[in-house]
């Protein structure tokens, strides 16, 4: 697969912002992505040395939207550790 697409999009969120002083970043990623596909990938996209990637399947979640019961999609999130001394521009400042 592309590398390229392989990342969707960087996960903001109030506890990966917490890990980035620890060199961890998360990720969605494509449903098929492994874990050494997600390394290359960012290692390529965000030109970084990678140590370590963790993998994540969340569920699929069941909502009411007024009288209505939809279900919120699931998703698979990497947490990327890099190399100490390396971070990435990609939280907001």
């Amino acid at each position: 697969m592309n590398s390229k697409f392989l990342v969707k999009r960087p996960i903001i969120t109030e506890k990966i912002t917490a890990n980035s002083h620890l060199g961890q970043y998360g990720f969605v990623v494509e449903p098929e992505a492994t874990k050494n596909e997600v390394r290359k990938a960012v290692e390529g996209i965000y030109k970084v040395k990678v140590t370590g990637v963790n993998i994540i399947n969340v569920k699929p979640k069941s909502r009411h939207y007024g009288r209505r019961l939809r279900v919120k999609p699931g998703y698979k999130k990497a947490i990327v550790t890099l190399q100490k001394g390396q971070k990435l521009d990609i939280l907001p400042q």
